[in-house]
């Protein structure tokens, strides 16, 4: 991630850490309040489904929507010159060069059926560049809630403080895929876990050596993307014939909301030697 690092470091130390910092008491408020509502009966609807899927697969509750309107009364009062973009109420304020970008609550069908692989995300993008991120998990390393974090060029800290990490064993290790026949079951144990935010926290972490997302948005990826770059882990997405690094988001033309929210690509995220395997073993 050493482009990277250069890109984002005309922006002052400084003013990262305070991106940062403000991520992380958004995410603890998140956590909060996905909290206090885990054990209350969900009130659930239903957005388009995907193609070929059920009426009822593609579920938000309303405390997706509550938590993302906190959240945003909070940014709007403290950086009202910032654009917002969070997956339930679209974006505002476009074309501001730092966007923050929210996923109130990641794995929401785990969610609402009371399984606790469920994630809070809040990056920020400056001029397109991911520079600070936190994700507020249900589940961690520790057995417990808490909240991973990061900014361009720092460590990866949990809770405040930093954390290395966890390396490889004898064993085979884990990764993470969509369900139905794994694609990479050849080269680990493989798990679904239904939360894309969680997943690259996870591989930053080092619980999970690699993971296969096939149709990520915005919201799944900002904070993720800070947190594998401290951890000295990457994303690689599949363009053309090749799988080429991902650093930055297009916000080139008249309407940059509608491009960053219009983003999608089949996403690798692992460390350099889960990623070598891959190649190794698929020849691309």
């Amino acid at each position: 991630m050493e482009r990277d690092r250069r890109d984002t470091a005309a922006l002052d130390t400084d003013v990262k850490e305070t991106l940062e910092h403000t991520a992380v008491r958004l995410a603890s408020a998140a956590g909060d309040y996905i909290s206090a509502a885990y054990n209350d009966r969900p009130e659930v609807d239903f957005k388009t489904p995907g193609p070929g899927s059920a009426q009822n697969s593609n579920p938000v509750s309303r405390t997706d929507r509550e938590v993302e309107s906190l959240l945003r009364k909070h940014l709007v009062a403290e950086f009202p010159e910032h654009a917002i973009l969070g997956e339930e109420q679209g974006s505002s304020g476009g074309g501001a060069p730092f966007t923050w970008v929210i996923d109130p609550v990641d794995g929401t069908t785990n969610f609402i059926n009371g399984l606790p692989l469920f994630a809070s995300s809040i990056g920020v993008l400056f001029q397109g560049r991911p520079v600070a991120g936190a994700i507020w998990c249900a589940a961690t390393h520790t057995l417990a809630p808490g909240i991973y974090h990061a900014h361009a060029g720092g460590p990866l800290q949990f809770d405040g403080r930093v954390l290395n990490r966890r390396g490889p064993g004898t064993w085979r290790g884990l990764a993470s895929e969509p369900g139905r026949a794994p694609s990479f079951g050849a080269l680990w144990d493989t798990r679904v876990l239904g939360c894309a935010t969680l997943e690259f926290a996870f591989v930053a972490a080092g619980l999970l050596s690699l993971a296969y997302i096939p149709r990520p948005a915005l919201w799944d990826v900002v904070a993720g993307l800070v947190l594998l770059g401290a951890a000295d882990c990457r994303a690689v997405a599949r363009r053309a014939t090749r799988w080429e690094t991902l650093l930055y988001f297009d916000v080139s033309g008249n309407d940059t909301a509608a491009t960053l929210a219009g983003w999608s690509e089949p996403l690798l995220i692992g460390d350099e030697a889960a990623l070598a395997r891959v190649v190794a073993a698929r020849g691309a």
